[in-house]
Formats: C-alpha cells, sequence, structure tokens
C-alpha cells in the first residue's frame, strides 16, 4: 500500500517516492488535514494579496485627489497674491532721455531707466545670443520655464553646498523685473513660474528677448542693454562688439560684484565664459570666440564724473521748457563740441587743483559760445561728483570790472571815442572815496587806456556822466537778464549776474553788434526720427552800431595787449576781452572773445568768502588761453569787426575833463554801507 502511495506520489523512476512529507515524520498531522490547511492558507494569501493592491490603489487616489485640491489651492493663492489683473501687462516703460553732442556721440542720458530702448532687429546678432548662452540655453525650446534648468542648477547646488547656479529662464527674469520684488522667498518664485507662463502665452520669443534686453539690470544704475553700453563703453548697444557683448551679458548674474568699472578682472573671467558657453553652443565660431577673449573687452571711464553732465542738468531744463514734461523717450541733439567740453574741462580742473589751493580758489565755471549765442561748451563747477551745482547757469555773483564795458559803451553811445580823454583822479561821491587797484592815479587818459588798466575813478565818472539808468539799460540791452540796481556803484560791478548771461552779453561784441540768445538745444526727436522740436534761426536785429562795436573792440583787444589780460596767449588770433574782480577778491572774472567764440571764466568759492588775491587777469586768464588754444586748434583766424579802424576825433585840450555831474540824473540813490566796500575793484 505504502508503495503504491508512493506512486500516487509521483515517486522516483522504480516507482517510489523518497520525498518526506509532514505527515510522514513523527508526530505530524494526518494527511487530510495536512492537505485542507495548505489549501486555506493559500487561499488567505492570495486574498490577502488582492486586498494590498486594492488599498494602494485606493490611497493612492487619496492621495491624488488631496494633491490635486492642494495644487488648486496653491494656484488660487498664488492668484490672489498675484498683481491686480489690470496691471497684468508689460507696464509703460519709465521715458529716456538720450542727450546727444553736436557730433552725435552721447554726452549723458536721464531717466530712470538710464538709456533708450533699441529694438532687437538693431542690435548685432552676437549680443542677444551671448545673453541666451549664459543665462537660458533652451530659452527657444521651453515655455517659460525649464524644468531641467531647475534640475541642473539644483544638483550644481548641492555638489557645490550652495546656491551656485540659477534655474531661472529669461522668461521668469523678465516676469520678475516687470511685476515682483527682488526677495527671495517660495511664494515668490511660484509667483515667477506663473507669470512667466503668462508671458510666454501672450507674448513671442522675439518680444520676450526684446523687453527682456531692455529692462535687465547691469548695475551702476543702468537698467537695459543701451544704458550699459553706454555706461561702460561710451557707445550705443548697436555698436558693441562680441567682447563688449559677452562681458555685458556675464554682468546680469551679479551686476554689482562683476561691474567692469571696478572689477575688470573679474568681468573678464566671466566674459571668456560667456565667449566658451556660445562656442559650445555653436552660436559663434570656435575662432571668433578665441578672437574675442585675445581681445577683451575695457570699460570707459564714468560719464556721471565729467562735466557734460552740468550740461545735461541744463538741457533738461531747457527740455521741459520747449516741449513740457517728457512721456517718452526722446532723442535731445545739441550744439556742444564734445572735444571742447573735453578741453575746458581740463582747461579748469587741471589749474584749479595746481593753484587753486595756494590762492584759496574753490570753484570756478567756464562758458563759450559762438558769437551768435551757440554755446558749445559749459562747466559747471570743478567735479560734478562733490557737487550737481551748476555755477555757469545759476551762481550769480559780482563781476567786477568785466561789467565796465557796458559803461564804456554807454559813453561812446553819448558821443564820446577810444580817443576821448578823462581824468584818473580822486572822486568823492557822497562819503564813497572809490580807488584804483593800486592806489595810483595817471591824471588825464584817454578811454582805451582807461579802460585797458581797469581805472576805477574814470568808469565812475562816466557812469555819473550819463546816469548809472542809463548804464544799465545798455547792459540790458547787450544780454543781461539778472536785476541791476541803477546806482553808481555799478561802475564797478555791483549788480550780480551769472558766467552765461555775461558771456552772452559779451557776443555781440564779437558778432558785429546783433543780440544774441545763447542757446544748447538744436533738436528734439523720438528714437525713430520723428521731429518734436527743431531750432529755428531767430534774428534779435542789430542791438549796437557797428561803428560802435568797432570802438569797443579797440579798446578791448588793448586790455589784452597792455591792459589787465596782457598775459593772455593766443598766438595768431586778434583778440579782445576784460578782467574782473569783485570786492576783496571774492570774485576772479575773465570774458575773452574772438571773431569765433566768446569763452567766460569765473573763480571764487561757493560760500562767498574771499580768495588770497586772486584777480581776473590771473588764474582766469590763464584758463583762458588754455582753453582757447585748443578750442581754435586748425581754425583759420579772423578778424574782430570794426577792429583797427581810425577814429577821427578832435584831440582834447590839456586839461579839458568835464567835472563829475554832482547829481544823477537818472535816480538810483547810494547805499553808503555798500559803497563803503567797493574800494579795491578792479
Amino acid at each position: 500500500m505504502a508503495w503504491r502511495q508512493g506512486r500516487k506520489r509521483g515517486g522516483n523512476a522504480e516507482g517510489f517516492d523518497l520525498r518526506l512529507w509532514p505527515q510522514d515524520r513523527i508526530g505530524g498531522p494526518p494527511k487530510g488535514r495536512a492537505t485542507a490547511t495548505a489549501r486555506r492558507s493559500r487561499k488567505r494569501g492570495s486574498r490577502k494579496a488582492r486586498f494590498g493592491i486594492g488599498r494602494l490603489i485606493y490611497w493612492g487616489l487619496v492621495l491624488s485627489l488631496w494633491a490635486i485640491i492642494a495644487g488648486i489651492g496653491t494656484l488660487v493663492w498664488i492668484g490672489i497674491h498675484l498683481p491686480p489683473i489690470q496691471s497684468l501687462e508689460i507696464p509703460k516703460r519709465p521715458p529716456s532721455v538720450l542727450i546727444l553732442g553736436a557730433n552725435g556721440t552721447t554726452l549723458a542720458t536721464r531717466g530712470d531707466m538710464g538709456g533708450a530702448a533699441v529694438p532687437l532687429k538693431e542690435l548685432p546678432d552676437y549680443v542677444p545670443k551671448a545673453f541666451i548662452a549664459i543665462e537660458d540655453r533652451r530659452f527657444y525650446s521651453h515655455h517659460g520655464v525649464d524644468p531641467w534648468g531647475i534640475f541642473r542648477a539644483a544638483i550644481a547646488d548641492v555638489l557645490h553646498r550652495g546656491a551656485s547656479q540659477g534655474g531661472s529662464t529669461i522668461t521668469q527674469q523678465l516676469a520678475k523685473n516687470l511685476f515682483l520684488t527682488q526677495e527671495r522667498t517660495v511664494s515668490r518664485k511660484l509667483q515667477e513660474l506663473v507669470l512667466a507662463i503668462w508671458l510666454e502665452h501672450k507674448f513671442s520669443k522675439a518680444q520676450i528677448l526684446d523687453l527682456y534686453l531692455n529692462r535687465v539690470y547691469f548695475g551702476a544704475g543702468a537698467y537695459g542693454v543701451e544704458a550699459a553700453a553706454q555706461r561702460y563703453f561710451g557707445k550705443s548697444a548697436r555698436q558693441l562688439t562680441l567682447a563688449e557683448a559677452a562681458m555685458l551679458a556675464g554682468l546680469v548674474q551679479s551686476p554689482s560684484r562683476l561691474a567692469p568699472s571696478h572689477n575688470p578682472d573679474g568681468a573678464e573671467r566671466r566674459a571668456r565664459l560667456v565667449l566658451a558657453d556660445m562656442a559650445e553652443q555653436k552660436l559663434i565660431s570656435e575662432n571668433a570666440a578665441e578672437a574675442a577673449a585675445a581681445h577683451p573687452a575695457r570699460a570707459v571711464k564714468a560719464a556721471g564724473a565729467t562735466a557734460a553732465n552740468y550740461v545735461a542738468d541744463w538741457v533738461m531744463d531747457v527740455v521741459n521748457d520747449i516741449i513740457g514734461g517728457v512721456e517718452q523717450d526722446i532723442v535731445v541733439e545739441t550744439a556742444i563740441d564734445p572735444v571742447l567740453q573735453t578741453a575746458a574741462e581740463h582747461a579748469l580742473t587741471d589749474i584749479l587743483a595746481q593753484k587753486g589751493e595756494k590762492l584759496n580758489v574753490g570753484e570756478g565755471a567756464l562758458v563759450a559760445m559762438t558769437p551768435d549765442g551757440v554755446v558749445r561748451a559749459l562747466v559747471g563747477g570743478k567735479s560734478y561728483a562733490e557737487s550737481q551745482f551748476n555755477r555757469a547757469i545759476a551762481a550769480k555773483r559780482q563781476p567786477g570790472s568785466a561789467f565796465k564795458p557796458f559803461v564804456y559803451l554807454t559813453a561812446l553811445e553819448h558821443g564820446l571815442t577810444p580817443d576821448s580823454v578823462r581824468d584818473d583822479a580822486p572822486i568823492a561821491v557822497s562819503g564813497w572815496k572809490p580807488e584804483n587797484y593800486e592806489h595810483k592815479y595817471s591824471g588825464p587818459v584817454t578811454l582805451t587806456q582807461a579802460l585797458a588798466e581797469s581805472l576805477n575813478t574814470v568808469s565812475v565818472r562816466l557812469t555819473l556822466e550819463f546816469g548809472p539808468a542809463a548804464v544799465a539799460r545798455t547792459a540790458y540791452r547787450m544780454g543781461i537778464t539778472s536785476p541791476i540796481e541803477p546806482n553808481a556803484s555799478i561802475a564797478l560791478g555791483t549788480s550780480e549776474v551769472s558766467p552765461l548771461e555775461l558771456v552772452a552779453a559779451y557776443a555781440p561784441f564779437a558778432n558785429g553788434g546783433f543780440g544774441v540768445s545763447p542757446h544748447v538745444v538744436e533738436r528734439i526727436r523720438t528714437p525713430d526720427g520723428k521731429t518734436l522740436y527743431a531750432r529755428s534761426t531767430q534774428l534779435l536785429g542789430r542791438i549796437v552800431e557797428a561803428r560802435y562795436v568797432g570802438m569797443m573792440n579797440t579798446m578791448l583787444h588793448q586790455t589784452l595787449v597792455s591792459g589787465t589780460a596782457r598775459h593772455a596767449d593766443l598766438p595768431g588770433w586778434l583778440a579782445a576781452g576784460k578782467t574782473g574782480t569783485s570786492q576783496d577778491f571774492r570774485d576772479a572774472w575773465f570774458i575773452g572773445y574772438t571773431s569765433r567764440l566768446v569763452t567766460g571764466i569765473w573763480l571764487g568759492n561757493d560760500d562767498n568768502s574771499p580768495t588770497r588775491k586772486a584777480v581776473g587777469g590771473g588764474l582766469p586768464v590763464e584758463i583762458w588761453s588754455r582753453f582757447m588754444r585748443t578750442a581754435l586748434q586748425g581754425v583759420p583766424p579772423a578778424p574782430l569787426p570794426g577792429l583797427g579802424n581810425d577814429w577821427t576825433t578832435p584831440a582834447p585840450t590839456a586839461g579839458q575833463v568835464p567835472a563829475p555831474r554832482p547829481t544823477q540824473p537818472d535816480g538810483g540813490g547810494l547805499d553808503s554801507w555798500l559803497l563803503d566796500k567797493l574800494f579795491g575793484r578792479r
């Protein structure tokens, strides 16, 4: 029977089953019961397996549902905290003003964004490629968010145990710049992702790249690629080289740390990395990358430190007067000659640096204009970085003897000539006793000699002879716009004027007697060329007869030949002018001119403190000579109007010197306190 059972169990080849079954063991379970138990065990395992799979599916569905709910909740939360829906349009870019010199080069930029927007199509093709290579190499393949880029950045951050890379796409960066703050939080990052997807849905890739390049921050206050190109390289973004484009693209990661203006080595290393990435991505050739790396970009001197900013500030005021508030990007074409502007700045600042401290001269200003009033150079102080106050335009100071030409012109127009004689002798007016600079007197002198040597007594006599009000009217007619007190003290320049208006008032002597209105803005246009304003030639007409212009030029030329400005050095040119030194040596002036250019210099201190005997014939003449030699280099000399004419006038009889009038026929009482302060003017 055991044999049969063995066979039934599937025995060996001889018919015997040699396997040991549980029931064959001593004390084992009965045979029938073992079989039933095994079956029940198999059934229970099957039911457990089916139950486990079901539970897994159930909880998977539950978790998925909660994930969906959480996702929807997150989106709702993000939506609640996004900017208002009506603001989710590209914000209007604050207007920018590009200020150009007469030759088309940039003098300065003004406006919140710092640079005009440059369309993508106007940029060299390697400019946007540089930014794509280093900031978002999958820019054209993602839809606003680049998961692989985020993953790659996360891995790099882990490997470097810190934030070493950013996973933000160009679109995300644009979303942040347009709508969000710069805070680093999870909520802001989620908002950034949503807005990036929205931007990709609303705008094309080209539009997004265009917006990005004209909004991204490059450090040093420069927003947009145009402002950055001007700030660091002194040129338009349209003219960027490959090396310069790579350096700008490298700045975006850390503008403050990598700015080439103060970290040229770091900026250069980053630019080489950009070039390598461009070559690796086949955006440029290997040869182009190597050539650009071999000749790295170099930052130019910051425009913010130059005197051209004094011009820019003035231009902005003029623009506001012409077209009102700036509501769009504009380009302002000025008459400023960048070469002359640089020469003017160097002449003023270099000489002040060398000799200013010795004479306690802390500040200065220079204005140069053509005889028809076109301002070619303007310096409002020795350092724009230290002080933005424009002394050339806004400072009102006593001109001293630089005001005397208006006294002498009044005398000529009342019948005198350069050969007319007046007495240089002590004079007293209501207790006031003006004296000459050296306290010496020459007796009878011609008007030419009196003006050349800046004799105070003769100027006072002429003012009293023809009336202070007549002198004031002459000054107003010539171009002085500041209030003038019509009293005898104006003979010595006690009424304050600005350098700009005084230079403009000398211009009729250089142009033959025609009035001028100083101007600097030639044209205002939009970046696409639409003209908003163009200066038309405005002739103010003749204000001085030609014969009197000739007489004045004859006398004022003598100032440079034998008078107080005899140290003026301008080889090959006939020039004229007048020095001025105010009370207690507080102000030193020289206004000199040729037939091509009229230039005025003022030196002094902002707090009106006295200098150490700085006079108009000293540093101002030196600055003027240095500037004018540069400004007129290569310009064909031309004579001054009427200079050298013969003045046929009766010779005065010896001792025939009219006494001063006892009264002032045109009014204007003297302030005895002020007059006591007028000694020593020159």
